[in-house]
């Protein structure tokens, strides 16, 4: 592997892609790129560049420079990290909607959480092997799916709840906090869990029949794949400084340990305190602490009145531990999103990456506070719509790979920025669209049921399964769309 030039240059060798660099090096001017466009972590101080001195600047506060560039060989050398991501009071949250939200009973519930966890977690496990493999984050990997330019509508879609002052500093901070912020939180759940047991205010609350057993349960499904499945559009970004000789069965179930134990447990802890919430059978008005706290407070109030009227002050203390735990959360967010900005174009690749995570924290907090006061709903809504999107994304990935490219070896990561030579996206895109038509008809939102949705449960508020159709659409379209894109492109 020779070195091209001893510099690199991001606004030539950049996500306009190679093809744009080769006029570049044409010209003389310096380029900073392995032939395999693996970029050594030094380079990017390199020159007098306002972007080098910033970068120079970052570097002697240990702030991460790497972006999206290829990670070279001999500087991937890290372990996995997914536990505490999901051992924080969102997950606990998700299992909580399944009794005032969609109304379903205890064991339904249950089994729902087990089998569309174990469903959803998988995309997330198997696109996290490609990091050691190639080097190169997840919506990097995407262009080999989408190709080059359609790459960027997907990093467009900014999935994105973050924390500034963990994410600006970069991969290794994150891995560091990750590795142990789940300590307390478990710890305290486990205290929640004990408490709540010895309270005996666990209700086995029955199944339901009928409509709206089948709508209450779909749409349940929906939120909770929505949850598993979030990590996907990230799942290589967190393992791209991970040998490449690491096997990869052994990165796939140890992200499917550190995945499925948290939010299996977080969500179930969170079914059954939820069980304890009663109401009144003909207003509904809450009738119970558990449901009046819910009313008044939401998640936090629920989990108050667990902790508060036994541990007093410490279960006070217990609660901000809690709160705090959604940082393990929001890290990876919004670490993530500052790598999809940089997708998008070559102005965008040439901002470094701490500076759009600092742009997307303010973002994040314009999205959140005004959501703060009807966190339910945003929660269920969120988790819906980040569903559709990444079974849309899974529905063209997937038979990209298995099928088009016929596994790991049909990949050759050296043209990640070779326009040419990826993908031409055009089949992607279609099928994007489609993957949004199957999405829209089998929806079940408070603002709009599709005409599938709709047949579904109740008719007044459907069934989801907006997911499942949107994947289906996608994955039989972009099937037969990149069949004649192959055959016309050769590519």
């Amino acid at each position: 592997m020779g070195m091209i030039k001893s510099e690199y240059d991001v606004e030539s060798y950049s996500p306009m892609g190679t093809d744009h660099a080769e006029k570049h090096i044409a010209s003389g001017l310096p380029v900073y790129a392995t032939q395999t466009g693996a970029v050594p972590g030094e380079s990017f101080a390199i020159g007098d560049s306002l972007y080098a001195r910033i970068q120079r600047f970052a570097g002697k506060y240990s702030i991460e420079q790497r972006g999206i560039e290829r990670v070279p060989e001999d500087e991937r050398t890290d372990t996995e990290q997914w536990l505490a991501a999901n051992m924080v009071v969102s997950s606990f949250a998700i299992g909580v909607l399944a009794i005032p939200v969609f109304q379903l009973g205890f064991v339904d519930a249950l089994l729902t959480i087990l089998f569309i966890n174990l469903l959803g977690i998988t995309p997330v496990c198997f696109f996290s092997t490609f990091g050691p493999v190639f080097g190169l984050r997840q919506m990097v990997l995407s262009r080999f799916f989408f190709g080059f330019q359609a790459t960027k509508v997907a990093g467009i879609i900014i999935i994105a709840a973050g924390t500034f002052l963990v994410t600006m500093f970069g991969y290794k901070i994150v891995h560091q906090y990750e590795s142990y912020s789940w300590i307390p939180s478990f710890i305290i759940f486990l205290i929640v869990l004990g408490q709540f047991v010895h309270s005996g205010a666990f209700v086995n609350l029955p199944m339901k029949v009928g409509n709206s057993e089948a709508g209450g349960v779909l749409s349940f499904a929906a939120s909770v794949f929505g949850f598993a499945t979030g990590w996907t559009s990230y799942a290589a970004d967190y393992t791209v400084y991970q040998p490449r000789t690491v096997s990869r069965v052994k990165t796939f179930f140890w992200t499917w340990i550190g995945l499925i134990f948290p939010l299996l447990f977080t969500e179930m802890l969170g079914l059954a305190v939820a069980t304890a919430m009663t109401f009144d059978p003909e207003t509904f008005e809450p009738s119970n602490i558990y449901s009046q706290r819910y009313e008044e407070s939401h998640i936090g109030g629920l989990l108050a009145a667990v902790l508060f009227p036994p541990f007093g002050k410490f279960g006070e203390f217990c609660l901000v531990i809690l709160a705090l735990s959604i940082i393990a959360n929001n890290c990876p967010n919004i670490y993530s999103v500052g790598l999809s900005l940089q997708v998008l174009g070559r102005w965008t690749q040439a901002v470094p990456r701490f500076i759009w995570t600092f742009i997307g924290t303010l973002v994040y907090c314009a999205i959140a506070i005004p959501g703060y006061s009807h966190f339910e709903t945003v929660l269920e809504n969120f988790m819906l719509v980040i569903g559709y999107w990444l079974a849309i994304y899974e529905g063209i990935a997937l038979p990209e790979h298995f099928i088009f490219k016929g596994g790991i070896s049909g990949y050759d990561p050296a043209i990640y920025t070779s326009p040419h030579l990826l993908p031409p996206g055009i089949a992607a895109v279609a099928a994007f669209l489609f993957g949004i038509l199957g999405a829209i008809m089998g929806m079940a939102q408070v603002w709009f049921i599709g005409p599938i949705g709709k047949r579904i449960g109740t008719p007044t508020y459907g069934g989801d399964i907006g997911f499942p159709l949107a994947f289906a659409f996608a994955f039989i379209s972009y099937c037969g769309f990149r069949t004649l894109e192959k055959a016309k492109f050769g590519r």
